[in-house]
């Protein structure tokens, strides 16, 4: 989808009159699409042979099957990177192409869970909580996109494709951070904080009389204008609150005003309230960011979906094409990819191999 929106021409390849699974992940549905699919499918338009030739012609080859299994219907990495050498072939798995779980099957929940992300987040008193969104998914596709870019790059140099192994397990690993550092040179295991922070205080969710907010005062001259907003000088003098180090070893309970958000307008220290989505979407700043991108989708109508994070000073993003229907490209991609001839075409869909949709 991101190369999508940066301008690649993206060729889903699904399972013939079946799909994607994420299609019939709902509700919600727009009519009798799914949202979830409608959400991270945008800018996507087909046998085996017709898969090898795909892979002449194109640039990149994305897969998320079980490691080895696209080698047994031969269209592996060096059985493709003998029809077209410069291909970048990206893997993506649930824990590698190698190793003792290289063939168990990965969801995000399940990688979540075995790589600590589960452990760490939720109430500081309470269970394991699963991240609202797929953190795992999205943190492995944005690892993929960059990993493709790369060897795009250095294909540019060498003239070779190369293989890419991105896996839940490792991306989600990866992004464990200071998590990781705290227990590989401390021994510090890890537990839940809630919206705080372990090394930074304040650095967390305060409610409010109108809502719960966001303070996080990163440095101790950030310190000093909370204590200043909130009136609460006498903070600072106190030795137990003169360092960020010492201040993590203290608790302190303060009343809340319901004007939290005005007060700290201006003074350098870093406040937001904990938006609804609802909220997220009036915000102007998120308006004024593109960040609402609307598309029509030839079943269900209108559809809006998140813009693409990113924007770029020297060319404008792609504009946003609507998820395919199943079937919905295929004889535009075997006519003006492959160059197919209507004759081949019709035998493809007369043996099933390929599908075409029947609106279209």
């Amino acid at each position: 989808m991101i190369l999508g929106d940066l301008g690649a021409e993206v060729i889903k390849v699904e399972k013939p009159g079946v799909g994607d699974d994420t299609r019939a992940w709902g509700p919600p549905f727009v009519g009798s699409e799914s949202v979830y699919f409608l959400s991270i499918n945008r800018n996507k338009k087909v046998s085996t042979e017709v898969v090898r030739e795909l892979a002449g012609v194109c640039d990149v080859l994305v897969e998320n099957y079980l490691p080895g299994k696209l080698q047994e219907m031969g269209l592996g990495f060096e059985q493709l990177g003998g029809v077209n050498p410069q291909l970048i072939y990206c893997s993506i798995s649930g824990y590698g192409q190698t190793g003792p779980q290289a063939q168990s099957p990965g969801y995000d929940s399940i990688a979540s869970a075995v790589s600590g992300m589960m452990h760490i987040t939720g109430p500081e008193d309470g269970e394991p909580v699963r991240p609202g969104v797929a953190m795992t998914d999205l943190a492995t596709g944005l690892y993929a996109h960059g990993a493709i870019m790369a060897a795009l790059l250095q294909r540019h140099k060498t003239g070779r494709g190369g293989h890419i192994d991105c896996n839940l397990l490792s991306s989600q690993v990866s992004c464990l951070s200071h998590i990781a550092a705290n227990y590989l040179n401390a021994g510090k295991e890890a537990r839940r904080w809630g919206t705080a922070h372990e090394s930074i205080v304040p650095y967390q969710g305060f409610k409010t009389k109108d809502g719960h907010i966001v303070v996080a005062a990163g440095n101790d001259k950030q310190f000093v204008r909370v204590c200043q907003v909130l009136e609460l000088i006498e903070l600072t003098q106190d030795p137990n609150y003169k360092s960020n180090k010492l201040r993590t070893l203290t608790t302190t309970h303060t009343n809340i005003p319901s004007d939290w958000l005005r007060r700290f307008e201006g003074s350098g220290v870093p406040v937001g309230p904990i938006n609804s989505i609802q909220e997220v979407f009036s915000e102007p700043q998120v308006k004024h960011n593109a960040l609402i991108q609307e598309m029509k989708h030839p079943t269900a109508g209108r559809i809006a979906v998140p813009g693409p994070a990113v924007r770029f000073s020297s060319f404008p993003p792609s504009g946003p094409t609507p998820p395919p229907l199943i079937g919905q490209h295929t004889v535009q991609v075997l006519r003006h990819t492959l160059s197919y001839s209507d004759d081949v075409i019709r035998t493809l869909l007369a043996s099933g191999a390929v599908v075409q949709n029947e609106a279209f």
